[in-house]
């Protein structure tokens, strides 16, 4: 019995994402209804706040708070709709991957796809600690004002600061004070589960991919070796010939595969970077404008784990474009390394031929704007601080 990709690397994924409406294979009525309601949800957190521009007396900074706000939940909304309109795209991949699995023979490579399957898992376990993890962590912020009430009591307690602060904050009247928390905290659990659902997949997707350029690069290696070469064949030449058509085969797939699935979600991802950057930008304009942080800590704090959420997410989505690059690279290594002028004029051609193909970067770009790598992280991080020095100019 063969073993099945998608349940034994991407059974997490598959509950996380069953819980968001957005796993490929059960797209039933009562998914789309999920979807619609998450949805939903998301938009009326936006819209909401959009609209207390209209309702309240305009303030810089009131403003400046609300879209720091608004943006970052838009950008919960953008991930999840580029993945629910792109979902046929995931579908398309966890066939192939099973495919792939299912034609290897060699032990080796089996072992291989099985160790970047693993480490594809751990990725998802990981972030699903820090996901709970977050979550007590806000939990927390939310009840210790009313902790520090029973055991310190004063005449400006905690729990009321809490409230005129948040109610302040985003101009909501204090009546309303509880009924708006339930609908914070409701959108960012949803958001939050959303966004780990996808990123997690996402991540995974790309660890499988690497496994496929390792793949690649084993076979290459099997191709040509000392041991073949001594004594050249009919059936050396054969077998040589046999293990460049299957590296070239699924070295062409794993290149495929990734610019199938950056190139389908490539307008949604464009818009996701734009997101970020602006997001960033306000947000230290934010922690700027604060007259004296240490007196309105929560806004502080607010500001800092937005920033650092963002840089997160920054680097994650640019360190895994960076490891796809570094891979192929290997790739060229390993062609190059091995003892191919001891092999016939033939296979010799035919290795330069793989060694100028592969001698060509390959890169995931984004609107022909930004490529995924550690460079593109970097030039973020700057254009995020330059407009926001530009804020502080104007």
């Amino acid at each position: 019995m063969s073993t099945s990709v998608q349940e034994r690397y991407f059974s997490l994924n598959r509950i996380i994402l069953l819980a968001v409406g957005l796993w490929p294979y059960q797209q039933s009525k009562i998914a789309r209804f999920q979807t619609a309601l998450l949805l939903s949800i998301l938009i009326s957190i936006i819209t909401l706040m959009l609209s207390r521009l209209c309702f309240v007396e305009y303030s810089f900074e009131f403003t400046i708070n609300l879209l720091c706000a608004s943006t970052y939940f838009t950008f919960f909304l953008i991930k999840y709709l580029s993945f629910w309109i792109n979902i046929e795209t995931i579908r398309y991949l966890l066939d192939n991957f099973q495919y792939i699995y299912k034609r290897l023979k060699d032990s080796k490579e089996i072992a291989i796809y099985n160790k970047y399957g693993n480490i594809a898992k751990r990725i998802t376990v990981g972030f699903i600690i820090v996901a709970i993890c977050n979550q007590a962590c806000v939990t927390a912020v939310q009840c210790a004002p009313y902790i520090f009430d029973v055991i310190m009591h004063k005449n400006e307690t905690y729990a009321r600061r809490f409230i005129v602060a948040l109610t302040t904050y985003f101009a909501i009247q204090e009546k309303y004070f509880y009924l708006f928390l339930l609908h914070l905290n409701t959108v960012m659990a949803v958001g939050s589960l959303a966004l780990l659902a996808i990123g997690t997949t996402v991540l995974s997707c790309f660890k499988h991919i690497c496994g496929l350029f390792r793949i690649a690069s084993y076979r290459f290696e099997q191709a040509i070796t000392a041991t073949t070469l001594q004594s050249i064949t009919l059936k050396n030449k054969t077998m040589i010939y046999k293990e460049f058509i299957y590296a070239v085969d699924i070295h062409r797939k794993a290149i495929q595969f990734a610019k199938f699935f950056v190139g389908g979600m490539e307008r949604s991802l464009f818009i996701v970077t734009m997101i970020t950057v602006l997001c960033m930008s306000l947000n230290l304009y934010g922690i700027f404008q604060i007259e004296s942080p240490m007196q309105e800590i929560e806004k502080t704090v607010g500001h800092f784990q937005l920033i650092i959420f963002l840089l997160i997410y920054m680097f994650v989505a640019n360190y895994a474009g960076q490891e796809m690059t570094d891979y192929n690279n290997h790739i060229f290594l390993t062609v190059y390394n091995a003892p191919w002028y001891l092999a016939p004029l033939q296979i010799q051609k035919l290795t330069l031929f793989l060694l100028q193909r592969s001698n060509k970067a390959f890169t995931l770009s984004i609107g022909g704007l930004f490529t995924l790598s550690i460079e593109c992280f970097a030039s973020l991080v700057s254009a995020s601080v330059s407009y926001f020095t530009l804020m502080l100019s104007l």
